[in-house]
């Protein structure tokens, strides 16, 4: 049986902010911070905007491109770090938004910045089993970043849901197999009633993202006898610019295998949604046989690993949901006054 993306949807808010708007107000140097992050601006979501309605939209775009009947989707988790309610699901939310039946499963995911794609997992042993004909996997965020933090230069807001089905005439992307690697390093973390996440700094790198990125890679390299050459295109988690392109040089892989899902640069840091967004960029320009190496990252900390295989089924897509690309276009630039409003950061 083959298991595999039916189709997919992504949403980013209009709002950015530039680096140097935000290196300006704490006396920061912008041209450090480019060269250093490779964050040239950020997704700011808008004053009526959070994880719900971003997971909301990005499920829309998912079943109009796909053109599915919502009443088929048997489970929706929505993985996020920012979930509106500590106490109410997101995922029932968006059920109701996009006219899901009521006879089905729902829940929140949390795992920093990797529980879209365990959601993308979960929705696989669903399907796989029969227990559900289609899943509904969403990562979505609207970050934070305590002022003067590091983090406040890259986290942004987006999206992205993947709806899963075994279907094999409207599979668009074979979900061929997944691996993880996971171990119990703490280098970022909010606790509860907490407005701002920690980081224990240049720990969150080596010991954290590079370890478990590379790790998660390599077990599902060697489970399937494959190398960065097999694969045409490559996602991995983009918390920066630099970080991405480090762990795929090590790995074998290009900056041409990596230069289509790496949105970070004009979005910034979406956290649960970055991966997803990331592959969301790459199978919009994706032609049938392509592969893709997909590679998540999760503080706490754990990466997801994923081969695809792009179908024939991807031309039948619907061509006027909108791309990465169009949701990247036209932004509305703030100031920090305008941009601290938004993010709640001025408190009445």
């Amino acid at each position: 049986m083959k298991i595999g993306i039916v189709s997919y949807g992504a949403y980013i808010p209009r709002y950015r902010i530039k680096v140097e708007e935000i290196a300006k107000v704490w006396n920061g140097d912008p041209s450090a911070l480019k060269g250093g992050l490779k964050v040239f601006e950020k997704s700011v979501p808008a004053l009526d905007e959070d994880v719900v309605t971003i997971a909301v939209e990005a499920s829309r775009n998912a079943i109009e491109r796909g053109n599915l009947d919502a009443k088929r989707i048997g489970a929706i988790y929505t993985g996020s770090e920012s979930h509106p309610y500590a106490v109410k699901p997101t995922s029932t939310i968006v059920a109701e938004a996009v006219g899901a039946t009521s006879d089905m499963t729902a829940a929140d995911f949390e795992f920093a910045c990797k529980a879209g794609t365990a959601a993308v997992q979960v929705c696989m042993g669903l399907v796989g089993s029969k227990m559900i004909d289609l899943g509904l996997a969403i990562g979505a965020d609207v970050s934070q970043g305590a002022p003067n933090d590091a983090l406040e230069y890259t986290a942004a807001a987006g999206g992205a849901a993947m709806i899963i089905g075994r279907n094999e005439d409207e599979i668009i992307a074979e979900i061929e197999c997944t691996s993880s690697y996971t171990t119990d390093t703490p280098d970022f973390w909010r606790r509860e009633g907490q407005p701002y996440p920690r980081h224990g700094g240049r720990f969150t790198g080596d010991p954290g993202y590079f370890k478990h990125v590379t790790n998660g890679a390599n077990s599902l390299l060697k489970k399937l006898g494959k190398t960065a050459k097999d694969y045409d295109y490559a996602v991995f988690h983009q918390p920066n610019g630099k970080f991405p392109e480090r762990v795929a040089k090590s790995l074998g892989f290009t900056q041409e295998q990596i230069e289509p899902g790496l949105a970070v640069t004009n979005l910034g840091n979406t956290y649960s949604g970055a991966s997803l967004i990331g592959l969301s960029a790459t199978l919009d320009i994706a032609e049938p046989g392509d592969r893709i190496f997909v590679t998540s990252y999760g503080s706490g900390s754990g990466s997801d690993a994923f081969s695809i295989k792009v179908t024939e089924n991807i031309k039948k897509c619907a061509k006027d949901v909108p791309t990465v690309e169009k949701l990247l276009s036209n932004p509305i630039y703030l100031d920090y006054g305008k941009y601290a409003h938004h993010k709640g950061k001025i408190k009445f």
